[in-house]
C-alpha cells in the first residue's frame, strides 16, 4: 500500500490549504471534502459539525474524514469522507462517500486505494454495505467503485445539478 488514512490534523493544514487551491485552479469540484471549497483557512474547516450543521440544515449527517496521505513522502493526494446515517438527498443522489483526487495524482489508483481503506472503518462502524453514486459520464469514478466490489443498482436523473452528464449511477458496496 503507497498511502495511509489520517485524520485531519494541523501538521497537514498546509497541504489541505493547497489542496483547496490546485482543486480549484483546475475547476474541480471537492467531492468528499467537507466543504473545503466554502473555507478559508485550516482552522475553519476544521470545525465540520457546526460548519455543516448551518450549511446542510435538517440534511446535515456526521461524516468520517480522512486525509489520503502517501506513506514514503507524507505528501496528501486525496481526501475522503464516510458520511452516515443517510440523509434521503444522501440516498437518493450523493450516497455514503465522497472522494477527490489531486488533479497530479490522478491515473495512479489512489482513488481506489482510498476507498479500499476507507470500507473496513465502515465495516467497524456498523455498516453492512455502503452507497456510492457518481456521474454516468465519469468513468474513473465508475471503475474505482466496481474495482471495490460496488454493484450498479440503478441510474436516476440529476435533478439537483451535480453532474455533468445529467444522469447519476448508484452502486452499492457490501461489506
Amino acid at each position: 500500500m503507497d498511502l495511509k488514512l489520517v485524520r485531519p490534523v494541523p501538521e497537514y493544514a498546509e497541504q489541505v490549504m493547497r489542496f483547496k487551491e490546485k482543486m480549484l485552479a483546475e475547476g474541480d469540484s471537492l467531492d468528499g471534502c467537507a466543504g473545503l471549497e466554502a473555507v478559508d483557512s485550516f482552522d475553519e474547516w476544521i470545525d465540520f459539525e457546526p460548519r455543516l450543521k448551518k450549511k446542510y440544515g435538517k440534511e446535515y449527517v456526521p461524516s468520517e474524514v480522512f486525509l489520503a496521505v502517501r506513506a514514503e513522502d507524507d505528501k496528501l493526494v486525496g481526501i475522503i469522507d464516510y458520511r452516515h446515517p443517510l440523509s434521503p438527498f444522501l440516498m437518493q443522489y450523493g450516497g455514503n462517500i465522497g472522494y477527490s483526487v489531486l488533479p497530479e495524482e490522478r491515473r495512479k489508483g489512489y482513488a481506489g486505494e482510498m476507498l479500499g481503506l476507507l470500507l473496513p472503518i465502515c465495516l467497524e462502524l456498523g455498516e453492512e454495505k455502503i452507497l456510492l453514486a457518481c456521474d454516468k459520464g465519469n468513468d474513473a469514478s465508475r471503475r474505482t467503485i466496481v474495482k471495490n466490489g460496488g454493484e450498479l443498482e440503478n441510474e436516476i436523473a440529476d435533478d439537483v445539478g451535480l453532474t455533468e452528464s445529467g444522469v447519476i449511477q448508484r452502486y452499492w458496496i457490501k461489506l
